[in-house]
C-alpha cells in the first residue's frame, strides 16, 4: 500500500492509479480549458438544488477527481454532464465539439443524475429503516453502476456528491433529508466498495457531521492533534518503520491513515469503548513477501515499541471463519501515543480486499456490529472485478469502456420511481410479474417513457415503465414460446407455467366432479356427502377425488362399490350373545364356533381373515367372539395375555349355501405413475372382484397402494395378486 498523502485503491493501487491510466494516452492537452469555456455561458446563472452555483459547483468537481490523479478527459466531462440539460440536442451539439464519446458520457451522466432525483422524490415518504427502503438502497447502488456502464460516470457523481456536502458543509446549511439519506446509503458505501477510499473517508465525515454534529464536536476535541499533524505524524512513523525493516532485509511496504472522526465512532459503538480505548486512531500495515517475514516484522515492531497487553491477535495460525488472515497488535511510541499496526503478505491482502473477508463488510455491519457480516454474493464478485477494472480506466477515444461486465442485469423505475432489478433482454411482461403475479396475469399493454410498446419489446437501462392491465383475466400461451420473445425472466416463465398448470387441473377436476355427481344420480344417492365419500376411498378432500376421477385414474366400479358397503355386524348385550338354534342345525354365518351351539361372530378387523385361514375365535367383552387368523400378531397377544377366553372356531357353510364374500386388505408397492391407479382398478374389475375401499401414497416417485377387497376364497385372491404384479411399475402385490 501507498502512504496515506496517496491513499491506496484496488489491490493495493493508489487511489490516483484508479483514473490517472487514462493520461498515458490523453488524446489533447487542454480538454479542461475547452470544455470549462463552452460550458461557462450555460452554467454561470444556473445553481443546483441546494442552491450552489453550477458553475462553481463544475469546478468543484473536476478539481476533486483532480485531486486524486483524473486526466483531464474525465475533469472536461463534469463540465459537459451539467451542460446537457441546458442545451436542446446536447448530442449533436456536444458531438460536434469534443466527439461522440464525450457527448455518450455527458448526456449518460445527466441522465443517471435526473434519475437518481426521481429514486429520491419516490423514496421521500419512506422510513428510513423499513424494509422496503433497504431494498431499495441497494437497487440504486446496482443502478448507478449497471447504468452508467462507463465506470467515470460513477466517477462523477461520487464527486459531485461529495462538493454539494462539502458545499452545505461550508454554508452551515442543513443538507435535504433525502440528500443526505442517498449520501450516507448510497455513495459511501459505493466509493468503499470500489476502493476509493479518500472520497469514502470525507463523505462518512461530512454525512457524521451534518447527522449528529454535538458529538462530532466532542470528538474533535478530543483530538489532540489537527488533521494534518496527525497525517504528518503518520508518514514520519511510516517512513521509520519502512527503512528500517528494509535494513533488516525485509522486503516491506507500510502504509496507513489516521481515524477519521466518523471512523472512530463506529468504533466506539461497534465494540462498546470509550474514546481512550480506541487504540487504532492511528493505525499502520505492513505487507511483506512471506509468512516467516510476517513474524520477522512483528519481532522488529515489538522490540522498539512498548506492546499493549491484551491486544495482539494472531489470525495466520488462527484464521477468522471467512479466511481473513493478518497479524494484529496495539504497541505505544515513545510518547505515548497509541499505534495500531496489521501485518500480512500481499496474498492475505489480496484476500482481505476482495474475499468474503473484504474490508467493506464489517465497515458496513450497521445494526449487526462486528459479528462478520458475509459479502459473499454474486453482485459482490461483480464489484470485485468492477474495482480491478476502475484501475485500468482508458481515455474517452480510447474506446468502449468495460461494455458487458454487468449486461446479464438491467435497472428499470416504475412510474413511482421505485427500482426493479431484471435480467438483460427483459420486457414488459417480465416488469409485470416482478412487480407483482397478479399484475403479470393480467397484464395488456405497456408504456416505455410514456410511449405505448410492444410487450416484447427489449428494455434498457433507466427507463420507467408503466402497465396497462385488464380486470380480470390470464396469461397468453404465445408468452411461453421462445421465439416471439415475450419472457426473459425463469421467475416469471414459472409463473405463466403455474398459471396454465393451475387452469388444467381446474378443468380436471370439473370434469371428475361431473363424473361423480352422474353417478351418484344413477345410484339415487345425490344426499351422499362428498367429503365422506372421498375420505372413505382414501382422499383428503374431494377435489383429490374429483381430480383423480378426471384423470382415469380412478374407476366409477369403485366409487359405485363404496356406495354399497357390507352390512355391519349386529350389536350385542353385554355378556355373549348365544343364539337358540337346533343341535346340528347349519348356521347361517361362515363362522362355526365348534362344541357350542351358533355364537355372534365377527371378523377381527387387525387381519381380516377368510377361508381357508386357519382362524381361531377370542370371546370379547360384549362384541360377541372375535375370529383371528392364527398367525395374527394381535391374537398372539390376546392368547398370551388371557387363554381362558380363546375358543376354536371354524369355517362353515352357510345355510343359503352360498359362500359369504370377506373384506381382506392387499399391498400393492410400484413406481409411480399416471394411471396406475385405473390400471390396477381394472385388474379387479376384470376378475369380479369388488374393491370397496383405496388408501394411497407416493413419496419420491413410489407409489404404495392398500386396497380393500371382497373374497370367499384366499385362494382366488391368490391369482388375481399374480395378475396385478403384472401390471407394469408394480414391484410387488400381497395380502396385508
Amino acid at each position: 500500500m501507498k502512504t496515506a498523502s496517496a491513499p491506496a485503491g484496488p489491490a493495493g493501487v493508489p487511489v490516483s492509479g484508479v483514473v490517472s491510466a487514462v493520461n498515458e494516452a490523453e488524446p489533447q492537452a487542454g480538454m479542461r480549458e475547452r470544455a470549462r469555456a463552452f460550458a461557462e455561458p450555460l452554467l454561470a446563472g444556473e445553481t443546483t438544488a441546494t442552491g450552489e452555483n453550477l458553475l462553481t459547483h463544475a469546478d468543484a468537481v473536476a478539481d476533486i477527481l483532480a485531486g486524486i490523479g483524473g486526466a483531464e478527459s474525465i475533469q472536461a466531462a463534469a463540465y459537459l454532464g451539467y451542460a446537457c440539460a441546458q442545451l436542446s440536442r446536447p448530442e449533436e451539439v456536444i458531438g460536434k465539439a469534443f466527439g461522440e464519446n464525450f457527448a455518450r458520457l455527458a448526456i449518460e451522466t445527466a441522465r443517471l443524475e435526473q434519475l437518481q432525483q426521481r429514486s429520491r422524490a419516490g423514496r421521500a415518504d419512506q422510513p428510513t429503516d423499513s424494509e422496503q427502503a433497504g431494498q431499495q438502497t441497494e437497487a440504486v447502488r446496482k443502478m448507478l453502476l449497471a447504468f452508467s456502464r462507463d465506470l467515470r460516470v460513477v466517477l462523477l457523481r461520487l464527486a459531485s456528491r461529495l462538493q454539494t456536502l462539502r458545499w452545505c458543509a461550508a454554508q452551515r446549511q442543513p443538507l435535504a433529508p433525502s440528500v443526505l439519506r442517498e449520501a450516507h446509503e448510497v455513495f459511501a458505501p459505493l466509493a468503499n466498495r470500489l476502493g476509493i477510499w479518500q472520497i469514502k473517508w470525507e463523505l462518512e465525515d461530512l454525512i457524521f457531521r451534518a447527522q449528529e454534529p454535538d458529538t462530532y464536536r466532542q470528538i474533535a476535541g478530543l483530538l489532540d492533534e489537527k488533521r494534518t499533524e496527525r497525517e504528518a505524524a503518520l508518514e514520519q512513523r511510516r517512513a521509520e518503520i519502512e527503512t528500517a525493516l528494509r535494513a533488516q532485509g525485509i522486503d516491506a511496504a507500510v502504509s496507513g491513515r489516521p481515524k477519521h472522526i466518523s471512523s472512530i465512532v463506529r468504533k466506539m459503538r461497534g465494540k462498546g469503548l470509550d474514546f481512550e480505548h480506541v487504540f487504532d486512531v492511528r493505525a499502520l500495515r505492513i505487507m511483506v513477501p512471506g509468512v516467516a517475514d510476517c513474524y520477522a516484522a512483528l519481532d522488529w515492531v515489538h522490540q522498539h515499541f512498548s506492546a499493549v497487553a491484551g491486544e495482539f491477535d494472531d489470525y495466520i495460525v488462527r484464521p477468522k471463519v471467512n479466511g481473513y488472515q493478518s497479524l494484529h497488535t496495539v504497541v505505544r511510541d515513545t510518547e505515548g501515543r497509541a499505534w495500531e499496526i496489521q501485518i500480512r503478505t500481499r496474498a492475505m491482502h489480496e484476500h482481505a480486499e476482495h474475499g468474503v473477508a473484504a474490508h467493506w463488510a464489517y465497515k458496513e455491519a450497521g445494526a449487526k456490529g462486528y459479528a462478520g457480516v458475509s459479502a459473499a454474493s454474486q453482485y459482490d464478485a461483480k464489484i470485485a472485478v468492477l474495482r480491478q477494472l476502475l484501475a485500468w480506466e482508458r481515455d474517452l477515444s480510447g474506446g468502449a469502456a468495460q461494455h458487458g461486465l454487468l449486461d446479464d442485469r438491467i435497472y428499470v423505475l416504475t412510474p413511482e420511481a421505485a427500482v426493479v432489478e431484471l435480467p438483460a433482454g427483459a420486457t414488459p411482461v417480465d416488469f409485470a410479474y416482478t412487480v407483482h403475479t397478479d399484475l403479470g396475469h393480467r397484464c395488456r399493454g405497456a408504456r416505455v417513457d410514456g410511449v405505448m410498446v410492444p410487450l416484447n419489446t427489449p428494455l434498457a437501462n433507466g427507463q420507467t415503465v408503466a402497465i396497462t392491465a385488464a380486470r380480470e383475466g390470464g396469461p397468453s400461451r404465445d408468452w411461453l414460446n421462445a421465439e416471439l420473445g415475450y419472457l426473459a425472466s425463469a421467475r416469471a416463465k414459472a409463473k405463466v407455467r403455474a398459471w396454465f398448470n393451475a387452469q388444467h387441473a381446474r378443468e380436471t377436476i370439473a370434469r371428475g366432479r361431473e363424473m361423480v355427481e352422474k353417478l351418484l344420480q344413477r345410484e339415487g344417492r345425490t344426499a351422499t356427502s362428498l367429503e365422506h365419500l372421498a375420505t372413505s376411498l382414501g382422499f383428503k378432500s374431494p377435489d383429490a377425488l374429483f381430480e383423480t376421477v378426471g384423470k382415469d385414474e380412478l374407476s366409477l366400479r369403485s366409487i359405485a362399490t363404496a356406495l354399497h358397503p357390507p352390512e355391519p355386524a349386529p350389536s350385542a348385550d353385554a355378556a355373549v350373545l348365544q343364539r337358540k338354534v337346533a343341535h346340528g342345525t347349519p348356521t347361517r354365518g361362515g363362522v362355526l364356533v365348534v362344541g357350542l351351539d351358533s355364537l355372534l361372530t365377527q371378523p377381527a378387523r387387525c387381519c381380516k381373515p377368510a377361508p381357508p385361514d386357519p382362524i381361531a375365535g377370542y370371546v370379547t367383552r360384549g362384541r360377541g367372539v372375535s375370529v383371528h387368523r392364527r398367525d395374527c400378531p394381535s391374537f398372539r397377544d390376546l392368547l398370551a395375555r388371557d387363554p381362558d377366553r380363546v375358543i376354536d372356531v371354524a369355517w362353515s357353510t352357510p345355510a343359503t349355501g352360498r359362500a359369504p364374500a370377506y373384506p381382506v386388505d392387499v399391498s400393492v408397492e410400484a413406481v409411480d405413475r399416471q394411471g396406475l391407479l385405473r390400471d390396477i382398478s381394472d385388474v379387479f374389475a376384470r376378475e369380479k372382484m369388488n374393491v370397496i375401499g383405496v388408501q394411497t401414497q407416493s413419496v419420491k416417485g413410489w407409489a404404495w397402494m392398500t386396497f380393500t377387497v371382497e373374497v370367499s376364497d384366499t385362494a382366488r385372491l391368490t391369482q388375481v395378486l399374480r395378475l396385478v404384479q403384472e401390471v407394469p411399475g408394480v414391484r410387488r402385490a400381497r395380502r396385508c
